[in-house]
């Protein structure tokens, strides 16, 4: 049994959902069993052939595309891996050198203040530890997922080149991870040492909590966010006293203004992502999280560009059993599908899909289901109106989901039930569009 541990540790992706902080962590399903297995299985053959220990091999570029060849053996073949990938590591590394200059601007990551006191979110690093071998054995300390970590795993350990800091309110204000302060703060200190704009920033909008006007007024006037960040359901993790509508004309519109008045024009904001059985949530406030209130202000504000962070998927974890039916049956996806036809319906241009916790989620679970949420996002919205995030630091380095979307491609008998076109090459156009090139015209970014 500890020799079974120890290979899991060393997968070079994950094999289970683990929890964030509005869900917890799910048990592994049959088919992640089957990729475990397979994976285990072309680990012997091609580390023995190579002549190199299976930690070694699972630690390589061919390990890597080991692991998409198990994925593809049970799910279908719905990842790009070459058998002479895992068979040669000169090859296998090659082709990994050939996309580590890709631009890549994630726009949502996270860590916390050297004031947040909260252990929760080290379970989290503790449960990915199973499949990261980076954070394999690490202490639980909190400096894990503060600043320094930060950077190493971000900007170190992956081939994230620019990267927005996001941040997430409570009803306690010392249980934010960061104060908008804060943010800001890192901000200067990283591009300062990076003698470049490499990091972003969110201020926080908290409409309806004491002061919050005043905030939005100060960091119009001293910190002067790159974008803003709301949660319609008031805080992810707890029934906040505080939930709000996008499109409350009284409340939230005069905000708006001053935003728009300032020149800070995009909206991100906090959809879906609720936790199992989020109906029986006192008060109903999971209402505040579906998308319903998305078109009325985009219309109101066409100055403005809404972001809908997690793609609005309704609920984090595993796909739900329902919402994979109705999505191979009709194409229909809760939420998702509502955002993505917006363009279509309302005549919005103005709202955008992020792929944060959405595009991990499902591409380890389910990922045909995760390319149907992709062809979705990209026939309704544009793939000019889709961006890449990865809600890392909580798991360690996003390089895997980097790796993931790389390779992943549409099935053709998908393409041709439901419209969807090809995603393309690593570095093809989609994919490229995705990875930063949207981001990058959003926050007046030049590529080099």
């Amino acid at each position: 049994m500890k020799s079974c541990k120890k290979e899991i540790a060393h997968f070079p992706i994950p094999l289970k959902i683990n929890g964030t902080d509005e869900f917890g962590p799910c048990p592994q399903t049959r088919e992640q069993k089957q990729v475990q297995a397979r994976l285990r299985e072309l680990s012997d053959i091609f580390a023995k052939k190579l002549g190199i220990t299976r930690r070694e091999f699972l630690r390589s570029a061919s390990g890597t595309a080991a692991a998409f060849a198990a994925m593809n053996s049970v799910f279908g073949n719905l990842f790009f891996a070459e058998p002479a990938e895992a068979a040669d590591r000169a090859f296998a590394e090659e082709r990994a050198a050939s996309l580590k200059g890709q631009f890549i601007f994630d726009v949502q990551t996270h860590f916390v203040s050297n004031d947040y006191a909260g252990r929760g979110l080290l379970s989290l690093r503790r449960l990915a530890s199973r499949w990261n071998p980076a954070i394999k054995g690490e202490e639980e300390d909190l400096e894990r997922i503060r600043y320094r970590n930060f950077v190493k795993e971000v900007f170190e350990e992956s081939d994230t080149k620019l990267a927005l800091l996001s941040n997430a309110p409570a009803d306690d204000a010392s249980k934010w991870f960061l104060s908008n302060a804060e943010a800001i703060r890192a901000r200067e200190e990283f591009n300062a040492r990076a003698g470049s704009k490499r990091l972003f920033a969110h201020a926080v909008f908290t409409p309806g909590m004491p002061g919050w006007m005043e905030e939005v007024e100060r960091a119009i006037a001293e910190y002067k966010p790159d974008s803003w960040k709301g949660y319609t359901v008031g805080a992810p993790s707890t029934v906040s006293k505080y939930p709000w509508r996008l499109d409350d004309e009284k409340l939230v519109y005069p905000a708006y203004e001053k935003m728009e008045k300032a020149g800070i024009k995009h909206i991100c904001i906090h959809k879906g992502l609720l936790p199992g059985k989020y109906e029986s949530m006192p008060g109903s406030t999971w209402k505040y999280g579906s998308v319903d209130d998305v078109p009325k202000a985009a219309k109101d504000w066409p100055n403005l560009n809404f972001m809908i962070y997690h793609s609005a998927i309704r609920v984090g974890g595993l796909p739900a059993k329902e919402d994979v039916k109705s999505f191979e049956e009709r194409g229909y996806i809760p939420w998702i599908s509502e955002l993505a036809s917006m363009p279509g319906k309302q005549g919005v241009k103005n709202v955008y899909a992020e792929l944060g916790s959405v595009f991990a989620l499902s591409a380890i679970s389910n990922p045909r289901f995760c390319t149907g949420i992709l062809g979705t996002l990209i026939k309704g919205l544009g793939a000019d109106h889709v961006l890449w995030g990865t809600d890392s630091i909580w798991y360690g380095s996003p390089q895997w989901q980097i790796e993931a979307f790389r390779r992943i491609e549409i099935p053709e008998d998908l393409q041709k039930k439901f419209g969807f076109s090809r995603l393309g090459r690593a570095d093809g156009k989609v994919k490229s569009m995705i990875f930063g090139r949207n981001a990058a015209g959003l926050y007046e970014v030049k590529i080099v």
